[in-house]
């Protein structure tokens, strides 16, 4: 896991082993190592790989690419909480790991925006009302 989500941000970032050694602080061959299996940086050495990737240590850790089709590791902050069906009448279940994080209980009453180009949004409908009542008064 560890070894294969390096290589695939370092990638998705445009950099050579070259260029993230020197971000870390460590030598190309340490970087190789790591990306090989043969050897794990200490904690401070992924803390900082992480913060130079752009993700959480733990998805630079644990993320599973395989579970999540096939992609890498999203930036910190960003999630992907996997494929949901559209039932008969237009209904989805939102993920149990999304509801969590976004602390959404049932009876919470949500907004969905759209974009013809960039698809649908999903927000709370009171984190939206104040922005726009914020919006508003600006």
């Amino acid at each position: 896991m560890f070894s294969d989500n390096l290589v695939q941000l370092r990638k998705l970032n445009n950099m050579t082993q070259e260029d993230l050694a020197d971000k870390v602080g460590v030598t190309r061959q340490s970087i190789a190592q790591w990306e090989s299996g043969k050897t794990c940086p200490n904690i401070e050495q992924s803390k900082l790989l992480a913060e130079v990737l752009g993700v959480t240590l733990d998805d630079l850790v644990n993320f599973e690419s395989p579970e999540n089709m096939n992609l890498a590791a999203p930036p910190k902050g960003k999630h992907l909480f996997g494929l949901v069906t559209v039932g008969d009448k237009g209904q989805i279940v939102i993920p149990a790991r999304a509801r969590k994080i976004f602390d959404i209980k049932p009876g919470d009453r949500l907004v969905v925006l759209g974009d013809e180009f960039q698809g649908l949004a999903v927000i709370k409908a009171d984190s939206f009302l104040k922005m726009a009542e914020f919006i508003k008064k600006s």
